[in-house]
């Protein structure tokens, strides 16, 4: 129960942390929509590739917004080792330690906000992709939930390498670039915003083992549907590669946050 309370009590403190904080909560809901603004219209020319509609849809925006969405938790998830670098630097880190709350709810409460955050920016995106562009999951309000639930996961999975890289370095700047240096070519060798046979020889092949791409191929079966039985195979091969890559992120953040509190 202590575990429970104290996580909940840390979800709320870093909510009213954001809140708070106006310019970087204008910025944190401005953002998905220039995702989804900036790329929908950047490649919307896709579409009349020959070839293109055997994705399933001719319109890039219902291709694309699978990819958009999960960009944009991509990005937001880094930004949790900022965070962390802030608590050890500011010294809040350090009087937390000196109370008796749970030490794992220090680490549980930050990802919770972390993926609270992504779910309401990627509700801000299929929200106005459904009130803009007329695109709503095939799959119904279950595909839509389903939606939420792996961009949260996903989330959740990457906010541990931001954390553990925040933990490790103590340096926003690192933490920044080595993210940048992680997203942008992960995302682009992705099927994210191209299809994949659009993509070079050799990018095909680290597309077919990329997670952005697994995961992304999973969100886009919902939002394309409507068949469920086209669903279920690429949605649970997404969950165990994510599952994987949060044992293995979440393990090393864990690790390096014993060290630091001795």
């Amino acid at each position: 129960m202590t575990l429970l309370f104290d996580t909940g009590y840390l979800f709320k403190r870093s909510l009213k942390k954001l809140v708070r904080n106006p310019i970087l909560l204008f910025f944190s809901l401005l953002q998905p929509v220039i995702f989804l603004l900036l790329f929908t219209q950047l490649f919307n020319r896709f579409s009349s590739i020959p070839g293109f509609a055997s994705t399933g849809t001719t319109s890039y925006v219902t291709f694309a917004i699978a990819g958009i969405v999960l960009q944009n938790a991509f990005s937001s998830a880094f930004q949790s080792g900022t965070a962390v670098v802030d608590d050890v630097k500011s010294g809040y880190l350090e009087k937390m330690l000196a109370t008796p709350v749970s030490r794992p709810a220090i680490l549980l409460g930050r990802l919770l906000t972390d993926a609270f955050r992504v779910v309401v920016q990627s509700s801000i995106i299929l929200g106005l992709g459904a009130l803009v562009f007329g695109v709503f999951p095939a799959t119904g309000p279950l595909g839509l939930l389903l939606i939420l639930v792996t961009i949260a996961f996903f989330g959740l999975a990457w906010a541990g390498i931001s954390l553990a890289l925040g933990l490790k370095t103590k340096s926003a700047e690192s933490v920044f670039g080595i993210a940048g240096f992680l997203t942008f070519p992960l995302l682009f060798m992705s099927t994210a915003l191209s299809p994949q046979f659009f993509l070079p020889e050799w990018m095909k092949s680290v597309s077919a083992y990329n997670p952005v791409s697994i995961t992304v191929d999973a969100i886009r079966a919902l939002v394309i549907g409507p068949d469920w039985t086209n669903v279920w195979n690429p949605l649970i091969t997404a969950y165990a590669v994510i599952a994987i890559i949060a044992i293995v992120t979440l393990g090393a953040t864990m690790y390096l946050f014993r060290k630091v509190i001795g």
